[in-house]
Protein backbone atom coordinates (compact mmCIF):
# COMPACT_ATOMS: atom_id res chain seq x y z
CA UNK A 1 0.00 0.00 0.00
CA UNK A 2 3.05 2.36 0.19
CA UNK A 3 3.94 1.38 -2.83
CA UNK A 4 0.91 3.24 -3.93
CA UNK A 5 0.74 6.06 -1.73
CA UNK A 6 4.13 7.67 -1.82
CA UNK A 7 3.68 8.84 -5.26
CA UNK A 8 0.14 10.57 -4.65
CA UNK A 9 1.99 11.68 -1.33
CA UNK A 10 4.60 13.16 -3.19
CA UNK A 11 2.35 15.35 -5.29
CA UNK A 12 -0.10 16.60 -2.88
CA UNK A 13 3.00 17.42 -0.73
CA UNK A 14 3.46 20.65 -2.42
CA UNK A 15 7.22 20.97 -2.74
CA UNK A 16 8.48 23.82 -4.52
CA UNK A 17 11.55 25.81 -4.10
CA UNK A 18 12.50 29.44 -3.28
CA UNK A 19 13.07 30.24 -7.38
CA UNK A 20 9.80 28.15 -8.11
CA UNK A 21 8.29 30.21 -5.51
CA UNK A 22 9.14 33.84 -6.90
CA UNK A 23 7.97 32.49 -10.17
CA UNK A 24 4.07 31.49 -9.14
CA UNK A 25 4.23 34.97 -7.69
CA UNK A 26 5.12 36.72 -10.37
CA UNK A 27 2.60 34.27 -12.71
CA UNK A 28 -0.41 35.20 -9.96
CA UNK A 29 0.20 38.73 -10.24
CA UNK A 30 0.11 38.56 -13.87
CA UNK A 31 -2.63 36.78 -14.35
CA UNK A 32 -4.81 38.41 -11.88
CA UNK A 33 -4.20 42.05 -13.08
CA UNK A 34 -4.36 41.03 -16.59
CA UNK A 35 -7.51 38.54 -16.29
CA UNK A 36 -9.13 41.85 -14.31
CA UNK A 37 -8.26 44.06 -17.18
CA UNK A 38 -9.95 41.67 -19.60
CA UNK A 39 -12.73 41.81 -17.14
CA UNK A 40 -13.32 45.23 -17.39
CA UNK A 41 -13.45 45.58 -21.23
CA UNK A 42 -15.30 42.67 -21.68
CA UNK A 43 -17.89 44.43 -18.87
CA UNK A 44 -17.38 47.99 -20.32
CA UNK A 45 -18.22 46.77 -23.76
CA UNK A 46 -20.61 45.12 -23.44
CA UNK A 47 -22.27 47.30 -20.34
CA UNK A 48 -22.83 44.23 -18.09
CA UNK A 49 -21.60 44.14 -14.55
CA UNK A 50 -22.77 40.34 -13.99
CA UNK A 51 -20.30 39.48 -17.51
CA UNK A 52 -17.86 40.88 -15.67
CA UNK A 53 -18.00 39.31 -12.89
CA UNK A 54 -18.38 36.02 -14.50
CA UNK A 55 -15.29 36.81 -16.31
CA UNK A 56 -13.04 37.86 -13.36
CA UNK A 57 -13.96 34.84 -11.84
CA UNK A 58 -12.94 32.65 -15.02
CA UNK A 59 -9.72 34.28 -14.78
CA UNK A 60 -9.35 33.39 -11.02
CA UNK A 61 -10.01 30.16 -11.40
CA UNK A 62 -7.37 29.79 -14.27
CA UNK A 63 -5.31 31.68 -11.88
CA UNK A 64 -5.32 29.16 -9.28
CA UNK A 65 -4.91 26.47 -11.31
CA UNK A 66 -1.64 27.98 -12.89
CA UNK A 67 -0.26 28.64 -9.52
CA UNK A 68 -1.69 26.40 -6.70
CA UNK A 69 -0.68 22.57 -7.79
CA UNK A 70 3.14 22.24 -7.46
CA UNK A 71 3.71 21.55 -10.94
CA UNK A 72 7.30 20.16 -11.90
CA UNK A 73 8.35 23.57 -13.37
CA UNK A 74 8.01 25.14 -9.63
CA UNK A 75 10.59 22.92 -8.73
CA UNK A 76 13.67 22.99 -10.90
CA UNK A 77 16.30 24.54 -8.91
CA UNK A 78 15.77 22.26 -5.26
CA UNK A 79 18.00 23.57 -2.62
CA UNK A 80 21.07 20.99 -1.89
CA UNK A 81 21.32 20.57 2.30
CA UNK A 82 24.54 20.00 3.61
CA UNK A 83 24.90 16.45 4.82
CA UNK A 84 25.28 15.57 8.30
CA UNK A 85 28.47 14.69 9.67
CA UNK A 86 28.29 11.72 12.07
CA UNK A 87 29.67 12.17 15.41
CA UNK A 88 29.66 16.09 15.25
CA UNK A 89 27.28 17.18 17.72
CA UNK A 90 25.44 20.54 17.17
CA UNK A 91 25.90 21.75 21.00
CA UNK A 92 23.08 23.22 21.07
CA UNK A 93 22.25 24.54 24.63
CA UNK A 94 18.92 24.65 25.52
CA UNK A 95 17.62 25.49 29.23
CA UNK A 96 20.55 24.49 30.59
CA UNK A 97 20.18 20.86 28.86
CA UNK A 98 22.51 19.83 25.63
CA UNK A 99 20.53 19.01 22.81
CA UNK A 100 22.63 16.78 20.25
Amino acid sequence: MDDFLAPVQDVLEGQIDFHGQRIAEYLSTALLILSGFIAFLVGYINEDIHLTLWVGLAGTIITGLAVIPPWPMFNKNPERWLVPVAGIAAGVTVDGVKVA
